[in-house]
């Protein structure tokens, strides 16, 4: 245990003192924040106004609305940024492998299967932290803008699914960056996904507001289930008081058309639901990450 803590120790040590990769791994946030900023948040506030419009009195809609426009954007922020973190993290492994220490780690009398999960140990523990960050710095930009705090039950809810949340794009990016044998081929698939990410959480794009197909090929990832599950405890309370009054058949489906609510299959999915797709994703990804460990080191003699 002590060999697995300082190895995990020595992986953080080199993703913190790399600045570029950590400013990277926090990019698609800073995008985020100013597309909502420039372009989308207004939409997302129209469309808000146009369907409470009628049932909410006018003066304190528009404030509501902003509000829950900003909650609904922290979540997805929450969402991605374990999965750019993950990335930025498994850098130092290629870098390891590239220069030789990699293999310099593999001659100390320590086993592999602890070298590996201390590359994945460190990876949650650097998601966990940024997310918890995030999380701070985010509600404190939302009480200056006049949101009420999260109440301590929030809290731990939120905790728990950044802890779970993390794990399972730790877990995801290890056979990945078990695969990618350069830093150009690891950079570039982190240029990829890091674009693609804000679409398949359905951040950029409502996943309400695409063809069914899209929206199909959305659910199979996990990252919509977990920016709709941080989305869910999120802006619940400053959805009710934006949509009080509205007709429930109204507001079901705004939570839909904002992924906020999902159907799968017309199952409505829990918040246990998405929690528990989370974390059978990270341990399918942990155990294909430890076969293909398992592989490589065949391929090794």
């Amino acid at each position: 245990m002590g060999e697995l803590m300082i190895l995990t120790g020595r992986h953080l040590k080199v993703y913190l003192r790399d600045r570029s990769a950590v400013f990277f791994s926090l990019l698609s946030a800073f995008i985020i924040i100013g597309l909502m900023a420039f372009f989308l948040g207004d939409m997302n506030v129209d469309a808000i106004l146009e369907i409470a419009g009628p049932f909410v009195a006018a003066e304190e809609l528009e404030t509501l609305a902003n509000h829950l426009v900003l909650a609904w954007t922290f979540a997805g922020i929450l969402s991605i940024n374990a999965v750019s973190v993950s990335i930025s993290v498994y850098s130092g492994m290629i870098k390891d492998r590239v220069n030789g220490r990699l293999n310099a780690i593999y001659t100390a009398p320590i086993n592999r299967l602890k070298i590996a999960l201390s590359y994945i140990a460190s990876a949650w523990t650097a998601s966990v932290l940024v997310c918890v960050l995030t999380l701070g710095i985010t509600e404190v930009y939302g009480i200056v803008s006049g949101m009420a705090p999260y109440t301590f039950m929030e809290h731990v809810q939120l905790l728990g699914m950044i802890m779970v949340n993390s794990f399972a794009y730790a877990s995801l990016m290890y056979p990945l960056a078990l695969l990618a044998k350069t830093e150009g081929a690891w950079s570039g698939f982190g240029t990829v996904i890091g674009t693609l990410v804000g679409f398949l959480g359905g951040i950029y794009i409502p996943i309400g507001s695409l063809a069914d197909s899209i929206s199909g090929m959305m659910k199979c990832t996990p990252i919509i289930y977990g920016t709709s599950m941080f989305r869910k405890v999120m802006t619940k309370s400053i959805l009710d008081s934006t949509f009080q009054g509205v007709p429930v058949d109204i507001v079901d489906e705004y939570r839909e058309i904002m992924g906020i609510q999902l159907k799968v299959a017309d199952y409505t999915l829990t918040l246990r639901d998405e929690w528990l797709i989370l974390l059978a994703c990270g341990i399918i990804f942990l155990v294909i990450g430890m076969c293909l460990l398992k592989y490589e080191k065949k391929m090794d003699r």
